[in-house]
């Protein structure tokens, strides 16, 4: 499947709104503003700029890193997923 076929499934598209999702609840959770995601971030060596984040997050299409470090940057140890396996 070429890489833009990939990106255009709707499937694909799903995953990432329930990634964006996920990180958008926890920084709601945790009350935290970008410019707040940012400062944390590069406490752990990930330079961002808050306009980066911003659209990062808004487009929903960031990488595994790039979630993993949110979370882990946040302090969050766990993340709770759907029970199921459907999207």
């Amino acid at each position: 499947m070429p890489a833009n076929a990939y990106k255009a499934s709707p499937v694909t598209q799903a995953y990432e709104a329930k990634a964006k999702d996920l990180l958008k609840g926890e920084l709601k959770r945790q009350g935290l503003t970008y410019a707040e995601l940012v400062e944390k971030l590069a406490a752990v060596g990930v330079e961002e700029n808050e306009r980066n984040v911003a659209n990062k997050i808004s487009r929903g299409g960031f990488t595994a890193a790039f979630l993993l470090q949110c979370l882990a940057a946040m302090g969050a140890h766990t993340v709770r997923l759907e029970e199921s396996n459907r999207v």
